[in-house]
This record gives structure tokens, sequence and C-alpha cells, in this order.
């Protein structure tokens, strides 16, 4: 009969054994309810240049699947602009959203092997943070990423990813990304 153990990933479970505990004395919380969060992991890629190219929605979905393990969602236009020859109902982005297990394992493949791979990189910006404390990541060069090979990064294309974090503020939510080990800019302040 075959083990039937539940694999966790190492992020999650550091995050359950030993941060918890750290941020709430670090941040001086009361409640261990109130310590900071890491709800979902959004990945988005516009293509508003390419609504009409067939072939690069093609790649821009292979691109997000194999990073993800996940297959996107087609976003469509909510509004027709005619500055920008869009008409509503078009095809403008793909967009998919991570939780659980495979939050947590994109989330340590981005800050253990991607972001280490980029050229010229001296820390993610302070100024991605939002009101509410969410923290947005630009990328242009997917080559990074080790599930692509060359032939499939020919066609760069943007992609964002976003952080949804359930905190009180700013700092609370930069002192979890840092336990995560993402690796910020030096002598910058929230």
């Amino acid at each position: 009969m075959a083990d039937k153990t539940q694999y966790t990933p190492r992020l999650r479970k550091d995050y359950n054994d030993k941060f918890v505990a750290e941020l709430q004395k670090e941040l001086n919380l009361k409640n261990v309810h109130q310590v900071p969060v890491l709800k979902k992991v959004v990945l988005n890629v516009g293509l508003g240049r390419a609504m009409d190219d067939k072939k690069i929605m093609e790649i821009a979905t292979n691109t997000i699947t194999k990073i993800t393990g996940q297959h996107p969602v087609q976003t469509s236009a909510k509004k027709s602009i005619a500055g920008f020859k869009l008409r509503e109902g078009n095809k403008i982005g793909l967009k998919v959203t991570l939780r659980g297990d495979k939050m947590y394992e994109f989330t340590d493949r981005l800050i253990t092997v991607v972001l280490p791979r980029l050229r010229d990189f001296h820390g993610v910006s302070l100024k991605s943070f939002d009101a509410q404390g969410n923290y947005s990541l630009g990328m242009t060069d997917q080559s990074v990423f080790p599930e692509l090979s060359f032939e499939e990064t020919n066609t760069p294309h943007g992609l964002q990813i976003v952080f949804n974090i359930k905190c009180m503020n700013k700092t609370d939510s930069k002192a979890l990304l840092t336990k995560f080990g993402l690796p910020f800019e030096k002598g910058k302040e929230v």
C-alpha cells in the first residue's frame, strides 16, 4: 500500500511553523489572526497591441501555462476606445489566479530561482505597494523562467505578478515578503 502523506510546499511549511510567530512578535500584534498572510498570486499579461495576432496570444498562453501549471483565462475589453482601435469584447490579455499550494510553490520558485537569474538585478522596488498592502512586480523577460526553452521566449511580452496580501498596512506586507526572501532594494523604506 502506498504512503498517503500529503506534500506541503516548503514556503507554506516555513510560514506556518516559523514566520507566523516571528511576525507576530516583530510587529507587536496581539492576535495571531492579525499576522499578514498571502491570499493569492495573480499573473497578468496585457496583449492589447496583438489583439489581431492569434500567434502572439498562443505564445503568451503557452508561456503562462508552463510557468504556473494552470491554463490562463482570456480577458476582454469592457469598453470601446476609438483612440486605441479597441472594440468592446476584444480579447486583450490573459490572467491566472494561484491559490493554496500552487501559490506557495510559484512564489518560492520566483524568489529562489527566477529573480537571481535576472540581468543587472539590484532588488525589487519598494514603490510597488498599493494602499491595501498588495505588491506588484513587472517583468519583460520570460527567458529567466527555467520551465521555458529558448525558442519559446523569442516573442517577448510583459508579465505582471500581483501578490494579494491580507494585512494592516504596507509595513506588515513588506515584513511578510521579506520573511519569504523577496530581495528589496537596499537603503530605501516603504
